[in-house]
């Protein structure tokens, strides 16, 4: 008889387990982020389980960073590491319980389908094969990983794109995927038109050593990087340190900061209203692009999102917050559902990497309709 195993010794693997002999009442635990008290995102692979009941149950999940992303969440899972989809999940007595009987022996399940470093790597290549495409390195991370920077275009406007501070937030470099294939696409009439407007400087992932150690939120130091925009340093956070230091050298028109949550089951945006220098052009062009964006694809809504935030009272440690005050620019944060978009749902495979993928290519519809106006 096949024993079962339960392993995440690899890239962006996250799982503890305590027993894993009998199928139907496996315990497990996520482990937290690097010297932090942050955890949620899992990643393990389940040998050895074919034709089984599974019922894995996470027993730390009731003091997960958000509750409220067990409520109707579905895991994700995967034979072969490509097709991400969606199986039974429960939060019931304080514990994250999956059910799933796997077709194969060999099966993975992750919070969201995984975005490893090297696939990072080969994204990377690949863009760079483009004629148009430069890369440079802004610094290096905590651990010694690339600050990876790719520069398109050569228009009047700086248009800094960036995703996965929070490394467990891999829909966001899945939507990257989408956003630069369109922006690259030379048949695109929309991406050469902007490609002639703007410099795009993008960093597909702001944080590689919390992505490479299968964290939730934060850098092998423990710095949550969307919370260091106003103190960053080599130390703690060398990699929005070196970020401030490119937007100091071509100051931001646009900032557009990609990331998912893990309650709310829909796609919108949060902005800077908040900060002290909210203008009537901040706002106008946020209206703009709000409607461009929704029109380009209808998995964007603006009816559901984040209070705002009151009058001069913005978090500036925030990448939203601190770029808008400190380059006097449109600045604002994507978020994209762990679960599935309420209002466009899928019951196979929920919101998923070709739905992120899409959403960020649409976007090149609201830029085009801001640009000029930035």
């Amino acid at each position: 008889m096949t024993e079962l195993h339960i392993s995440s010794a690899f890239d962006g693997g996250n799982i503890i387990v305590h027993e894993a002999s009998d199928p139907s009442h496996i315990r497990l635990s996520i482990r937290k982020d690097n010297a932090s008290d942050f955890y949620q995102w899992f990643y393990f692979r389940l040998t050895g389980a074919k034709g089984k009941t599974c019922h894995m149950h996470f027993e730390n999940a009731k003091d997960a960073a958000f509750i409220g992303g067990w409520e109707n969440y579905r895991a994700c899972a995967s034979y072969d590491r490509e097709t991400w989809f969606r199986v039974e999940a429960e939060y019931k007595n304080d514990e994250l319980i999956i059910h799933h009987t796997p077709e194969l022996d060999n099966i993975y399940y992750a919070y969201f389908a995984p975005y490893s470093m090297e696939r990072h790597a080969d994204l990377i290549a690949e863009v760079t094969t483009h004629p148009d495409v430069s890369l440079r390195v802004l610094g290096t991370t905590v651990e010694g990983q690339t600050m990876d920077c790719v520069s398109i275009g050569d228009g009047d406007k700086s248009l800094w794109v960036i995703a996965r501070q929070h490394p467990g937030e891999t829909m966001a470099e899945w939507w990257m995927e989408g956003f630069l294939a369109r922006l690259l696409d030379d048949d695109d009439p929309v991406a050469r038109v902007l490609r002639t407007k703007a410099r795009f400087h993008i960093i597909p992932n702001m944080n590689p050593d919390g992505s490479r150690h299968g964290n939730l939120r934060t850098n092998h130091a423990g710095a949550n990087l969307n919370r260091e925009w106003n103190k960053a340093s080599i130390q703690s956070s060398p990699e929005v340190y070196h970020t401030i230091e490119a937007m100091n050298a071509d100051r931001p028109d646009l900032v557009l900061d990609v990331h998912g949550d893990e309650a709310l089951p829909y796609n919108f945006i949060a902005g800077a209203e908040g900060v002290p220098s909210w203008s009537d052009k901040m706002e106008a062009n946020q209206t703009a692009f709000l409607e461009a964006y929704k029109t380009a694809s209808p998995d964007f809504q603006t009816r559901h999102g984040y209070a705002i935030s009151k009058p001069g009272k913005a978090n500036l440690s925030m990448c939203t917050n601190y770029t808008a005050e400190t380059y006097d620019c449109l600045s604002m944060t994507l978020e994209m559902p762990f679960k599935d978009n309420a209002d466009l749902p899928d019951s196979e495979f929920g919101w998923s990497p070709d739905r992120c993928a899409k959403l960020g290519g649409a976007v090149l519809d609201a830029m085009l309709a801001v640009v000029d106006d930035l």
